[in-house]
């Protein structure tokens, strides 16, 4: 069994230090681009490619679908270009946040330890900073499930097909499933961050916390962090770890997200310039303002 891997034992497998150029070559209309990849993502998952769905939007949720299902192998190399295209004329598309936003109204930042730390209501697919955290599963190739409303299907879906090809290549690498309360980094392809610090939070069954669940969430938050200083991330944002689908609870959540940030931070002053707590309903704000760790 291969050890826990370190970014170093497979950046140059997933070309991690190379800046992924989003604008790809568009010599097709959007229709026919749509048309093709239906088409041929249909007959790579054995289903016939007649009739296909009438109008763009229709096929382009049909592409996410299969897409989203597809298992984790390699897409040959022309499809992937088409594939390209797709996402980034949708990236060129969408609005995205920038760091200098988040400073404005509640979400002034505190400073620890040279560093600021933001508390910000929004869709971390849009944000525009260094790395993001994404909490994946064990198998750490995304969410099989079209349409599912966890995080971890949003940032794939918003990447694209590469990033579960990276994926795939570390897994492969590492020889077994990701252990809860590490991390791995991979590009982020077509979202607006550089990177996505992949994590498996711990899973708590019926809402009872025990002391090892708050160890383990804590070990992700500051192997996120451990992470994103190797590639030289000077900013990254969080997603709240384990309190979705794996069922932790949100106020004792944050409370474990914040000391360990903090923790970390006071034990590398300077190693990053902000983070971010990401939230995105009232329940996840407000557990985290009641943590007193942040304004």
């Amino acid at each position: 069994m291969t050890p826990y891997l370190a970014p170093g034992a497979y950046a140059d497998l997933i070309d991690l230090h190379t800046i992924f150029d989003r604008s790809a070559p568009d010599t097709e209309s959007r229709t026919f681009r749509l048309q093709s990849v239906a088409e041929w993502l249909l007959e790579d998952a054995g289903v016939p490619a007649e009739p296909l769905p009438v109008g763009d939007d229709a096929k382009r949720r049909l592409i996410t679908h299969l897409i989203t299902v597809r298992p984790a192998r390699p897409i040959p190399s022309e499809m992937l270009q088409k594939l390209d295209a797709v996402f980034a004329e949708e990236a060129s598309q969408r609005d995205v946040v920038r760091l200098g936003a988040l400073a404005a109204g509640s979400n002034r930042p505190v400073v620890i330890a040279g560093t600021q730390v933001y508390l910000w209501r929004g869709d971390i697919t849009t944000l525009a900073v260094d790395a993001i955290v994404n909490a994946a599963n064990s198998d750490l190739l995304g969410c099989f499930k079209p349409a599912h409303p966890c995080i971890d299907n949003a940032i794939h879906t918003a990447a694209g097909p590469r990033l579960r090809e990276d994926c795939r290549r570390i897994v492969d690498v590492q020889g077994r499933r990701e252990p809860t309360g590490t991390a791995k980094v991979t590009r982020a392809y077509y979202l607006p961050s550089r990177f996505v610090v992949h994590t498996v939070g711990p899973i708590v069954a019926n809402g009872q916390v025990t002391s090892q669940h708050r160890e383990n969430l804590a070990a992700c938050y500051k192997a996120c962090l451990s992470v994103a200083a190797d590639v030289r991330a000077k900013s990254l944002a969080f997603c709240a770890i384990s309190t979705g689908v794996f069922g932790y609870p949100k106020d004792d959540a944050a409370r474990v997200a914040t000391r360990a940030v903090r923790d970390w931070l006071e034990r590398h002053p300077g190693a990053l310039d902000s983070v971010t707590f990401n939230v995105f309903g009232d329940a996840d704000e407000h557990a985290y303002r009641e943590t007193g760790e942040l304004p």
